[in-house]
């Protein structure tokens, strides 16, 4: 719908009553690494109590991925810090559950339908637009409509996930 209006940066949030989420979270991360992170995160949403080793490298032979380098990945903990560290950015602007969403700062908390998302959304476009328009050049418009807001301490953008769903 809005195309390159919007940028969706995925974080990883492991709950602490799932006590498999962090590695899972890496497990994703190393499948993003051969460009089949969405693939791999809807095979762990659908398996959500399966979530052993085992089970996430089994998911990445289902997905077709060279297991040589999944597996060196998940094993060496190349993406411990990072999940470790989206937690704490989650938790440091109050995420305390998921799905938890940011659109400019404004949180928009669990499960929400399409048209809620819509609302924020057009609400955070007209405000951009209202920017360029007094002279905020494009680049800057994402800092302003954001200084002020709840997410400055999770600011710091990693390498969204590869889009392999087109």
């Amino acid at each position: 719908t809005y195309g390159d209006k919007v940028a969706l940066v995925f974080r990883d949030f492991p709950l602490p009553m799932h006590k498999e989420a962090p590695k899972a979270g890496e497990a994703a991360q190393c499948a993003n690494d051969q460009g089949k992170f969405w693939a791999y995160h809807d095979k762990l949403f659908a398996n959500q109590r399966a979530l052993l080793d085992e089970n996430l490298k089994s998911y990445a032979t289902e997905l077709g991925l060279d297991m040589a380098a999944f597996s060196s990945c998940l094993d060496s903990g190349k993406y411990t810090a990072e999940v470790e560290a989206d937690k704490k950015a989650g938790a440091a602007v109050g995420v305390a559950g998921t799905p938890a969403f940011f659109i400019n700062g404004r949180n928009l908390s669990g499960a929400q339908p399409q048209a809620s998302f819509e609302k924020v959304i057009n609400e955070e476009l007209k405000k951009a637009k209202a920017l360029v328009a007094k002279g905020t050049p494009r680049n800057k418009v994402y800092a302003e409509l954001t200084k002020n807001g709840a997410t400055k301490a999770a600011a710091a953008r990693r390498k969204p996930p590869v889009d392999d769903k087109k």
